[in-house]
C-alpha cells in the first residue's frame, strides 16, 4: 500500500502587513502553516532582513563597524544611503538611541526631521525604533509619524505602557504599521493586540515583537513562546495572535558577554568581531526557522549569511 503523507489541517492564517512605498515595499505574513511546513499548506512571504542604523555616532558598536562606517555615521541620511546602496538589505530600521533621556536626549521635532529626511532619501521601507523608554518614546512617535506620513514606515514598538499614544499617532493618524512590543508571554502578546484593537488599530495594521533574547540566554523560552502563539493562530483560529512577527534581533546579541568581552580578557573566545557575527546570525537564523517574520541585524556579514539562509530554505 502506498505512503499517505498525514496533513495539518489548520483553520487560521497569519495577517499580511504590508511595509513601505513603492516598488521596494514588503509584505510579511500570510502563513496557513507553521514556519516552513510546505507540505502541510501555504507558507505566505518569504522572511525579510534589515540592517541597524542610529541617529548619532556608533560609539559603542565594536571597531570594524565604526571603521566601515567612519564616513557616513555621522549622518543617518548618508549612513542610511551607503547601507541601501553597498549592503541591500529587504529594509532599513532607524533606531533613535540619541532621543534617550538618559544621553543627549535629542527633542521629538529634531527627531522627525532626521526620520523624513532619512525616509525621503532612500528607496527601501523603513523600520523606526525608539529609545527603550517607553515616556520619551511616546513623545518621541507622535513627532516622527507625522514627520513620515505617506511612507508606510512600521514603528517599533508600542507597549502597554504607552500603545494609546504610538497606536494613536502611528496606526491611525498617520496611516502606518505599528509593533506592538511585550515581553516573552503569549498572554502579554495577546493583550496588547486586544488593546490596540480597541483602540482602532486594525489587526492587519499591527506586527509583534514579542520579545527576543541571544542564543543561550533563555532563548527556548523565546522558542516555545513563538510556537504557542502559531499554534493557537493557527490551530485555534485565534485572530488576536494572528499578526506577523518582527524580531529586533541586533539589539540583544550585541551586548551579552560573548560578544562585549575584550580578547585580552577571553582569548580562549577568539576573535570579538567573529563572536558577535556567531552570536548575531545563530539567534536570526533560529528565531526565523521556528517563525519570525523579520528580523534586524547589525553586521553585514550577518546580514549576506542570513539572506542566503531564506533564500536557501524558503
Amino acid at each position: 500500500m502506498a505512503f499517505k503523507m498525514s496533513v495539518q489541517d489548520y483553520k487560521g492564517k497569519i495577517n499580511e502587513v504590508e511595509i513601505g512605498k513603492g516598488d521596494k515595499a514588503f509584505k510579511i505574513g500570510g502563513q496557513a502553516t507553521m514556519a516552513f511546513y510546505d507540505f502541510d499548506g501555504e507558507t505566505g512571504n518569504s522572511p525579510k532582513v534589515g540592517m541597524e542604523i542610529l541617529d548619532v555616532f556608533p560609539e559603542e558598536w565594536i571597531t570594524s563597524l565604526k571603521d566601515l562606517y567612519k564616513d557616513v555615521a555621522h549622518s543617518p541620511v548618508e549612513w542610511a544611503k551607503f547601507v541601501e546602496k553597498e549592503l541591500g538589505p529587504d529594509f532599513i530600521c532607524l533606531r533613535f538611541l540619541g532621543a534617550d533621556p538618559n544621553g543627549l536626549d535629542k527633542s521629538p521635532e529634531e527627531c522627525g526631521e532626521i526620520a523624513k529626511a532619512v525616509v525621503e532619501a532612500i528607496h527601501l521601507p523603513l523600520v523606526i525604533a525608539g529609545t527603550g523608554n517607553h515616556d520619551k518614546d511616546a513623545k518621541l512617535f507622535e513627532k516622527v509619524a507625522a514627520a513620515v506620513e505617506g511612507h508606510n514606515c512600521l514603528f517599533l514598538a508600542a507597549t502597554e505602557d504607552n500603545y494609546k499614544t504610538i497606536g494613536a499617532a502611528a496606526g491611525l493618524a498617520y496611516g502606518h504599521k505599528v509593533g506592538a512590543e511585550s515581553s516573552v508571554d503569549i498572554n502579554l502578546a495577546k493583550q496588547l493586540n486586544v488593546l490596540m484593537g480597541q483602540l482602532g488599530v486594525k489587526y492587519e495594521d499591527i506586527a509583534m515583537n514579542i520579545g527576543c533574547s541571544a542564543v543561550g540566554y533563555g532563548f527556548e523560552y523565546l522558542i516555545s513562546t513563538v510556537d504557542r502563539i502559531r499554534l493557537a493562530a493557527l490551530g485555534q483560529n485565534d485572530k488576536t495572535l494572528q499578526m506577523p512577527i518582527m524580531t529586533p534581533v541586533s539589539f540583544e546579541t550585541w551586548n551579552v558577554k560573548e560578544t562585549v568581552a575584550e580578547e585580552e580578557d577571553a582569548p580562549e573566545w577568539g576573535d570579538k568581531e567573529e563572536r558577535g557575527i556567531a552570536m548575531e546570525v545563530s539567534t536570526a537564523a533560529s528565531i526565523i526557522a521556528v517563525g519570525s517574520d523579520a528580523v534586524i541585524v547589525r553586521h553585514p556579514k550577518s546580514l549576506a549569511t542570513i539572506k542566503n539562509f531564506t533564500e536557501a530554505i524558503a
